[in-house]
């Protein structure tokens, strides 16, 4: 097995037992960058010789004796709208292309003092808007299992890089499904972590408005559960550069290995291929012991209005001149699409949604404390065919009904991969979703870690 191919819990024993060094690994990252990016444009932005010297700083503080971080000499990407000193933060953005970052992001700055090394930045959609990846700046970004297929968005270059074997793991950023979605449609594991467990601020821009302070997280896509675990135990570290982090434990209280499993949340239309998968990654929970039961999930309707109205008022208050300044023709037709069905709210509007956020995550809160977990559609469709958001909108946003929905509580949710599946543009992956309480991403690492563990394994792919 070529270095590439391996997670990043192998490389990390292989390289803390002088296996192999931290060179060698980056070395072949980057080999292995240029040999498939060219395919897919996954990664937009890269200093080999920033990545060999960190990777070199691995091997001194192992030659010297000095402790080695969770994550050494572990090749990772980062997503081009998070601070990385020396990078620009262009959010995919032609008028951000000159924001040169001085400080790092904490997640970055976690990651470095973890002794990972980043060997490349990673492309999202303009304004990190949609569940596709295209910008004006930077290009498109396609999917290594299928070109016609998205890799979804907004953390698309994060995905399509890990799957190709470009890094063992990705960062993205979700505030709508932009770390779920992309690990569904690329094939892999992925975790949206729970609103504070991740410190996270880009000291190159102004601070959000609250709507995204409550919902925007930061977290990892990888092709292992030991990989998202390890990846997000190194990420939780503090920082007082964010405010809304909570130091909480990643190992929480006992619990009952109860299961619900919703097929069709609030009459979401589940596509056969979809229902399928989620009633695998069931199967898959009962044979390891787990009960699980068919049942009505808690609101994801009403919940994703709110949500769409507080990107709404963060586009309008912020944003809006900004997209008339980039002119990105899917960009603009995206925000066009938003208008027509979710208007800015007022300030009453506003109000009265930051108080039903509070009713909606109570309910949420109690159905979670009788099933730690839920098992429902990360999409009701299979992966969608590539750029369909400019042909049907309306259909994309049911669609993802379920990852709209829940950043509004602040819940975590991961995308779980299952397997493939033919779609109507040829081989598509598949997966299920699941969600458990705050700060109990635990509880989802232990369940996908069964579902995992009773299925194939995910292997890197070659574009084409």
């Amino acid at each position: 097995m070529a270095l590439f191919e391996r997670t990043g819990t192998a490389i990390a024993a292989m390289v803390r037992k002088g296996e192999v060094t931290a060179r060698e690994v980056c070395e072949d990252a980057l080999k292995r960058l240029d040999a498939v990016n060219g395919s897919i444009n996954a990664v937009v932005a890269r200093d080999d010789e920033a990545a060999l010297a960190a990777a070199d700083a691995v091997d001194h503080a192992r030659a010297a004796g000095e402790p080695l971080g969770a994550m050494a000499g572990v090749p990772v990407t980062t997503k081009e709208n998070v601070d990385q000193a020396g990078f620009a933060t262009t959010n995919g953005l032609r008028v951000q292309k000159d924001q040169v970052a001085e400080v790092d992001n904490p997640v970055v700055a976690s990651l470095k003092a973890a002794g990972a090394v980043i060997v490349g930045r990673t492309n999202t959609p303009a304004f990190s808007l949609r569940w596709f990846t295209r910008n004006s700046l930077r290009g498109h970004t396609l999917n290594p299992h299928n070109p016609r297929v998205t890799p979804g968005g907004s953390s698309g270059g994060a995905g399509a890089a890990t799957a190709a074997g470009i890094g063992a793991m990705g960062h993205g950023t979700d505030i709508g499904g932009s770390i779920r979605y992309p690990a569904y449609a690329c094939g892999l594991q992925g975790l949206r972590p729970t609103l504070g467990r991740v410190a996270a601020r880009n000291a190159s821009g102004p601070d959000r408005h609250v709507g995204p302070q409550l919902m925007a997280v930061s977290g990892p896509h990888a092709r292992s559960v030991a990989d998202v675990a390890m990846t997000l135990e190194v990420m939780a570290a503090p920082s007082v550069e964010d405010p809304w982090h909570m130091p909480v434990p990643l190992r929480g209280p006992a619990y009952e290995k109860r299961a619900a499993l919703c097929v069709r949340p609030e009459g979401l239309e589940t596509h056969p291929l979809v229902e399928a998968a989620l009633r695998d990654a069931a199967a898959r929970l009962m044979d390891a012991g787990w009960q699980v039961d068919e049942v009505d999930s808690p609101p994801f309707r009403a919940p994703a209005r709110l949500q769409a109205q507080l990107w709404m008022a963060e586009m309008e208050r912020g944003a809006k001149a900004a997209v008339a300044a980039e002119a990105d023709p899917d960009a603009t037709y995206v925000l066009a699409e938003m208008y027509k069905l979710t208007a800015p709210p007022d300030r009453d509007g506003l109000l009265d949604a930051l108080q039903a956020r509070l009713g909606f995550a109570r309910d949420w809160e109690r159905f979670l404390a009788r099933y730690p977990v839920l098992i429902c559609p990360v999409s009701g469709e299979p992966p969608f065919p590539d750029l369909l958001d400019l042909e049907d909108f309306p259909r994309c946003m049911e669609a993802q009904l379920t990852q709209v929905g829940l950043p509004l509580m602040g819940l975590p949710g991961m995308s779980v991969f299952t397997g493939f599946g033919e779609g109507d543009v040829g081989r598509v992956p598949l997966g299920a979703q699941l969600i458990a309480g705050r700060y109990r991403e635990d509880v989802l690492l232990d369940a996908a870690a069964a579902i995992e563990a009773r299925g194939a394994r995910i292997g890197v792919v070659t574009p084409g």
